[in-house]
């Protein structure tokens, strides 16, 4: 079975949970690490034969085109995660629109190639906020993957199918790739990467990608970011629970995922769509 791996491509700067400790003013003064953390990730994906699907926030786009370029060389797919890195139920619709096409144009300008694929900051399409999909499908994207079929205070749509599939929307259809969950008494426990990647046991995130593949027959769906990878990243003074979230777990997440990938299928967004 295929399994989606994707990347969401941004700075430690742009975390949502260090957003109260460095406003987004100061992101073109402090120094880039997102370059040298990415290369790293794609050297790991190359060793092992993966390609995988790079979410770029559109910020980073600008500032570091030869990274998009050195991505897209490396025969990955490149698809878009913003510009401003907002979250989008914070947007008007207007202001979402203009986001996503100001991304998915920088991106497609760098790279002569259509941008397919779209995920929100922080997962943050919810039940509030549907009519993104509409809005993405006007924009030309033919996939999301900003379901979080979870419940949290801050992102998730409990009840959403938890696998890949095309839904219908009043513009039209779409693919949603919500990130991997397993069934757990009445609810679902994520199995999709990042903090939870970071947090829970490895045998834990293994039994339940093999739990999508062979019981649900589905891909799974995995994302990581490049900062996770990175020990020596600045150590920002911020509330105990917001530094717990960002830098816990983080000297573990390179052994990780290299041993899910030796361990199971990975290729990219769209390859997984192909066979659903």
């Amino acid at each position: 079975m295929l399994n989606a791996l994707t990347v969401d491509v941004e700075d430690y700067y742009h975390v949502r949970a260090l957003e109260p400790y460095i406003h987004a003013k100061a992101w073109d003064y402090l120094p880039t690490r997102v370059v040298a953390n990415t290369m790293r990730i794609l050297e790991i994906l190359e060793k092992h034969g993966v390609k995988a699907t790079f979410f770029v926030l559109g910020w980073v786009a600008r500032k570091i085109p030869s990274l998009i370029r050195e991505i897209q060389e490396r025969g990955h797919e490149l698809a878009s995660h913003g510009y401003e890195h907002k979250l989008a139920y914070e947007m008007t619709r207007e202001e979402f629109r203009a986001d996503v096409r100001k991304s998915k144009n920088l991106i497609e300008d760098i790279t002569g190639t259509k941008i397919n694929g779209f995920r929100a900051t922080s997962f943050s399409i919810t039940s509030k906020n549907l009519w993104c999909l509409d809005v993405l499908i006007e924009e030309g994207f033919s996939y999301d993957s900003s379901i979080f079929p979870i419940y949290r205070s801050d992102y998730g749509i409990s009840d959403w199918h938890p696998f890949p599939k095309l839904i219908s929307c009043s513009s039209g259809e779409i693919y949603e790739l919500p990130p991997s969950t397993v069934s757990f008494f009445k609810g679902r426990l994520p199995v999709a990467g990042g903090a939870y990647l970071r947090f829970f046991p490895l045998g834990f995130i293994a039994r339940g990608i093999r739990k999508v593949n062979t019981v649900e027959s589905k891909s799974a769906v995995l994302y990581i970011h490049p900062w996770e990878l990175d020990t020596d990243q600045p150590r920002i003074k911020a509330h105990t629970l917001a530094a717990l979230r960002h830098y816990g777990g983080i000297g573990k997440l390179e052994s990780k995922l290299i041993r899910l990938l030796k361990e199971y299928r990975f290729g990219t967004a769209k390859e997984v769509i192909r066979n659903i």
